[in-house]
């Protein structure tokens, strides 16, 4: 046990780095298997959801939602160094790959506001790594974890605290962010600050998305905006926003199904 580490710190390194090793028998495995490239990818994703799985079981995301913020990170690297020895193929390799970006970045958005530096400089290194070595391939599953990574913590982006806090920057500083994360990144935020009752900063947000030309026909943000609105505002408010044109012409009782 490292210096001035308490016992539930060390248990969570040994953890992470029992992980680690597990990852990296499989992708050794993966390369050494006498079998066709396509059977071999399709063992490797099957053990190694097996591997996330039970160490992820260790911990809880309400309780302790950084050492899974570990487990993943390590998971979405080993992932990509094993790229290059999978079968272009398998279906099951880019699947798993998105279902890990995405609940990765469900936990970010989960994290405290303030997340440590090392953790996230290991996170942002990371997917750094993870991003380059699958372009290499061809893959863009780990866009979404990139732009996040690029950032200085998952909800300090100084664009995206003014939008929330209501102080609009100019156009082009609001099109710059919203370009950089992307729909699907920004929709998820949007559904997260729904679920933790920020629907005013939520209503704003999906109203930026929605009037953002490079998002068209993407991300039902309109629809999205209507129905924040619909639960902030009064009657009166909401014939006023229809009255000036935000409405379109998807049914409002449809709306709810989205979230």
């Amino acid at each position: 046990m490292a210096e001035g580490e308490t016992e539930k710190e060390y248990d969570t390194r040994k953890a992470i780095e029992e992980l680690r090793e597990r990852f990296q028998g499989l992708t050794t495995a993966l390369k050494e298997s006498s079998q066709s490239p396509l059977e071999a990818s399709l063992h490797f994703c099957q053990e190694f959801c097996q591997v996330l799985v039970e160490h992820a079981g260790r911990w809880k995301t309400d309780e302790d939602p950084l050492p899974l913020l570990e487990v993943y990170t390590v998971a979405i690297l080993s992932f990509a160094k094993a790229a290059s020895c999978l079968s272009s193929e398998c279906e099951n390799v880019p699947l798993l790959l998105e279902k890990l970006a995405l609940s990765c970045a469900e936990l970010l958005l989960l994290l405290p506001q303030h997340v440590p530096g090392a953790l996230w400089e290991g996170f942002q290194s990371s997917m750094k790594l993870a991003h380059s070595l699958l372009q290499e391939s061809g893959s863009t599953q780990l866009c979404l974890l990139s732009a996040l990574a690029q950032q200085d913590g998952v909800w300090s982006n100084t664009t995206l605290s003014s939008i929330l806090s209501n102080q609009i920057p100019q156009t082009e500083q609001v099109h710059e962010y919203l370009e950089l994360e992307g729909p699907t990144l920004l929709n998820m935020r949007i559904k997260h600050l729904i679920k933790v009752d920020s629907v005013d900063k939520a209503a704003v947000l999906a109203k930026m998305c929605s009037e953002y030309p490079g998002y068209e026909g993407k991300g039902n943000f309109k629809q999205t905006y209507l129905l924040c609105i619909c639960m902030t505002k009064s009657q009166e408010q909401l014939m006023e926003e229809v009255r000036n044109g935000t409405q379109q012409h998807s049914p409002l009782h449809t709306l709810s199904h989205e979230i």
